[in-house]
């Protein structure tokens, strides 16, 4: 891990460069494109099965709901879409006796993905670590993942995960989806009755950004729980809190939660979130409340008659403000 550890800092700088010039000209809050009167929605569609991927989706199969209220979309496409995605891996000393499957693991997610998809690989202990920045360059990832070290130290996950949709927020391009694909036990060391510094972020807050944002979180739960709680190093309450706050983490992101106790387990979960990153919908309505009070409007996409996939977009947007 000698030649990573040697490039971090320039990593880091390279990374945390767009951050700056995104603190410097913050985005407005409302990232739905509003053109005239038209609301253009960008709509990813999960599958909930990992035995089947998404299929592809007509016009009538989307219903928009503004404030609650059915509206009638003016405009539909669909298309294959470019994507980032972060593989974000816990290395802490709980992960240790699952580093063969964290390595296998990232390297199919790295095989399953496309040419044009940009991949980065993040690494976690009490800090986050970018082992390979975003790149197209499969051979860069592949050395980040072989040089993966052995698991040490503790947990700041939640901070983990901010950080890297902080990243992901900053590089945000509006012809690529977002994605983040986290391995791990879930156990920060904020949770009660685990020893050490926990994540300066919360969770509450956490999960807000996650609902906010249009990147999708993918959890992988690795099952640590039987190790620790022999090595008296956390609680069965812990493990319950930090599974459940991983299928909240997936229910606000958009996508599903997984459990991985061997590379088999994630046969199918590769495939399906390659899929379903890859196609993306354009979606476009008029508003019914034609009132320019620049009050905010709550947006929801549902799939009318299937219970087997999810619709994600933005929650909503703030209409214009009436020039008079």
């Amino acid at each position: 891990m000698r030649h990573c550890r040697n490039k971090l800092i320039g990593v880091f700088i390279w990374l945390l460069l767009p951050i700056a010039g995104f603190s410097q000209a913050p985005e407005p809050l409302e990232t739905i494109r509003v053109e005239s009167d038209l609301v253009d929605l960008k709509v990813n569609v999960v599958s909930m099965n990992p035995q089947s991927p998404s299929p592809e989706l007509q016009q009538k199969d989307f219903r928009v709901l503004e404030d609650g209220r059915p509206q009638d979309i003016a405009f539909f496409a669909a298309a294959e879409a470019p994507f980032d995605l972060v593989l974000l891996l816990d290395l802490s000393g709980s992960s240790k006796d699952k580093l063969k499957l964290i390595r296998q693991s990232a390297r199919r997610f790295v095989d399953a993905t496309r040419p044009t998809d940009r991949v980065s690989v993040v690494a976690f202990t009490d800090r986050a670590q970018v082992l390979c920045p975003l790149t197209q360059d499969r051979r860069l990832l592949s050395k980040a993942i072989d040089a993966i070290d052995d698991p040490i130290g503790g947990t700041k996950f939640w901070d983990a995960l901010h950080y890297v949709l902080a990243i992901l927020n900053a590089a945000k391009n509006p012809l690529r989806r977002s994605a983040v694909v986290v391995m791990t036990d879930g156990v920060d060391n904020a949770l009660p009755d685990i020893n050490g510094p926990g994540s300066q972020v919360g969770f509450d807050e956490l999960l807000e950004i996650v609902r906010a944002g249009d990147t999708i979180v993918f959890p992988i739960y690795l099952d640590t729980e039987q190790e620790q709680l022999k090595r008296g190093t956390a609680t069965r309450y812990a493990y319950a809190l930090a599974r459940e706050q991983l299928m909240k983490l997936a229910d606000v992101g958009g996508s599903r939660f997984y459990r991985a106790n061997k590379a088999k387990d994630l046969d199918d979960v590769y495939r399906q979130v390659i899929l379903d990153l890859s196609r993306i919908y354009s979606i476009g309505y008029r508003p019914s409340n034609t009132s320019k009070d620049g009050k905010w409007r709550s947006v929801s996409i549902q799939i009318q008659d299937r219970q087997d996939v999810v619709a994600r977009t933005k929650q909503g947007y703030f209409s214009k403000l009436s020039s008079n």
